[in-house]
């Protein structure tokens, strides 16, 4: 016996739920899960935590699917913002404060983009852990950023609609994150 995979459209997973229908609910949870919970994971690697987090990202879809807007988002980017902002909330309770404190050094350092791609993309094993390390070290939303475009190849318009900014925001941002992490790189390479 053959089952054939529901050809349900976007709208219509939208419309089933509005209206109720417990197909639309498993469908979008069938399609769109693994994807948010890969979001999600990689910033609480707790795997408990990441699927309560991917369960109260359906939720919370599901409670205000009314403020859904195709014109705004596909489904999918609308679900990574819904778990973006959950797994920032989490992530703030979770942790202690800290403060990102933007070195005025760092920023006065005059480094090309070349010069960055070069330092932070090479594929030297102690330097991929280093730079695991330092992303360890930032903030939940400039880790989130890197995960977004970096890890999942979003393009910024999709990053900054899921993180509510801008994409010249984000350009800026991604910049000085990493000049921030090369010049860490560089302090942690200085050292004997």
């Amino acid at each position: 016996m053959r089952v054939e995979k529901s050809a349900l459209s976007e709208k219509q997973i939208v419309d089933d739920i509005r209206e109720g229908r417990h197909e639309g609910q498993t469908e979008m949870v069938g399609r769109y899960a693994e994807r948010v919970f890969a979001m999600i994971a990689r910033m609480v690697p707790d795997v408990m935590d990441a699927e309560e987090l991917t369960q109260d990202t359906f939720l919370r879809a599901f409670n205000h699917i009314d403020s859904y807007d195709a014109s705004k988002a596909s489904l999918s980017t609308w679900l990574c913002r819904i778990a973006y902002r959950l797994t920032l909330d989490f992530l703030k309770r979770r942790r202690p404060l800290v403060v990102s404190i933007e070195e005025s050094e760092v920023w006065q350092t005059d480094i090309s983009d070349e010069q960055l791609e070069a330092e932070l993309s090479t594929g030297k094993e102690e330097r991929i852990q280093r730079l695991k390390q330092l992303m360890d070290g930032l903030m939940p939303d400039e880790q989130m950023l890197l995960t977004l475009h970096y890890y999942e190849n979003r393009p910024l318009d999709e990053c900054a609609f899921i993180m509510d900014s801008t994409p010249h925001a984000l350009a800026n941002r991604l910049y000085r994150l990493r000049k921030k992490l090369y010049k860490q790189l560089q302090t942690k390479h200085d050292k004997p």
